[in-house]
């Protein structure tokens, strides 16, 4: 299984990219983790959110494989224990999906992004930086394979 994230943001500060690639790195062959980072839209004056939004959806969309199960990361969004995130895992392993994570910008999804999606996942209500959620739902997805695998790192 492939898992992608699409993120909209670039240029992370270093101690972000090394959180991130340190996740990665662990995922097992068999469930690569790839990041597509997607250019934000800039903030000019007079811009309003919903077409800074509009414009990032049609960057996402544009960069979401076919066949991919578009999973919106919202705050607002189902928030699974690990456990049950594992088990959705693995539920989309048995049906051969490839789950795409999708982390909007500043300004959040549009609504077309979370319209088209298969799954709202919420990481936390709190507010975070859109790259620290990077890092955590890397750590999340590594966490659940070694969880679906036996590995001793998740504890309980």
């Amino acid at each position: 299984m492939k898992l992608r994230i699409l993120a909209v943001g670039h240029k992370m500060p270093a101690w972000i990219d090394a959180g991130y690639q340190e996740y990665a790195r662990r995922m097992p062959p068999d469930a690569g983790l790839e990041l597509v980072e997607i250019k934000p839209e800039k903030r000019a004056a007079g811009a309003s959110t919903a077409r800074i939004q509009k414009l990032e959806a049609e960057r996402i969309l544009a960069a979401l494989p076919a066949q991919a199960a578009l999973v919106a990361l919202d705050e607002r969004g189902r928030q699974p224990t690990t456990a049950e995130f594992s088990e959705q895992l693995a539920r989309w392993m048995r049906e051969g999906a490839q789950p795409c994570f999708v982390i909007g910008g500043a300004d959040g999804l549009d609504a077309s992004v979370k319209d088209r999606s298969h799954l709202l996942l919420g990481i936390s209500r709190l507010t975070l930086p859109h790259g620290l959620v990077r890092v955590l739902l890397a750590e999340q997805l590594y966490r659940a394979v070694t969880l679906l695998k036996g590995h001793p790192y998740h504890r309980e």
